[in-house]
């Protein structure tokens, strides 16, 4: 059994960071739960608690938007999941500056500052992890996510600069990239769909998929869980041969080969 590890995975009051965290007290570790209000954190919280009495659980509150303050955030880390992001869905001439600017002080400059802060103290311990969660989208780059897609672009470029750091070290740093996954947000999304076309949401799901997602292998949108344990295997020791390295998790949408 591996040993018991200190975990933060920002964003993870829903979607893929709860199921990560689920999937992480499973087997054992401490996880710190992070989201952007007080009653989102206790909610995410109580409702992971319900599901594993045992967890050993706490939880940050941070609005990546604003600024951060670091001692809030636990002293020790041994894996960092910098998972959390925001999106506008909108034309490229209606994004502001201002939408630009909170998405990537949201999507990019949060891993920067948590990275900073957390790496040297990981290569002291001569172990560490740090895994940036990307999307399909910074492949894909759809014509109404521009300004998401550019920020999820720019995590890899990040990821790839801090693995140069940890040459020789027992730290990595990778970038995992999901496709279209059924978190909360989707199942909404596909609910309002089905809802005004009058259609059954699998009919509506497997036509998202179909047009929008052409090059999928699956042909489906992942499971949370399906993400989450792929992410889990990163965030272990055993990932230990893997570092600087791009993940892919998206059923092949990206048709991508690096």
């Amino acid at each position: 059994m591996q040993q018991k590890q200190s975990i933060l995975i920002t964003g993870s009051t829903s979607g893929i960071g709860f199921a990560t965290a689920a999937a992480l007290l499973q087997k054992g570790h401490r996880v710190y739960l992070n989201g952007r209000s007080t009653e989102t954190v206790e909610s995410a919280l109580k409702s992971i608690k319900n599901q594993h009495p045992k967890a050993d659980v706490d939880a940050v509150v941070c609005d990546f938007s604003k600024e951060i303050d670091l001692t809030k955030f636990p002293p020790h880390l041994d894996v960092l999941i910098n998972n959390v992001g925001i999106y506008t869905s909108q034309s490229f001439y209606d994004t502001s500056d201002q939408d630009w600017l909170k998405q990537f002080e949201v999507n990019c400059l949060s891993g920067v500052r948590l990275s900073r802060h957390y790496l040297k103290p990981m290569l002291k311990a001569n172990f560490g992890r740090i895994l940036f969660i990307s999307s399909e989208c910074a492949y894909l780059a759809p014509e109404d996510l521009i300004s998401y897609s550019a920020t999820k672009a720019a995590i890899h470029a990040l990821s790839r600069g801090l693995s140069q750091l940890t040459r020789g070290s027992g730290v990595t740093v990778n970038t995992i990239v999901p496709g279209s996954t059924l978190t909360e947000g989707a199942e909404s999304f596909i609910a309002a769909k089905a809802k005004a076309q009058q259609e059954q949401a699998e009919k509506v799901a497997r036509n998202f998929i179909r047009t929008e997602r052409p090059n999928s292998l699956i042909e489906r949108f992942a499971r949370t869980e399906e993400v989450a344990n792929l992410i889990a295997f990163y965030a272990s020791s055993e990932s230990s041969a893997v570092n600087g390295s791009v993940i892919f998790c998206e059923g092949g949408s990206t048709n991508a080969t690096y």
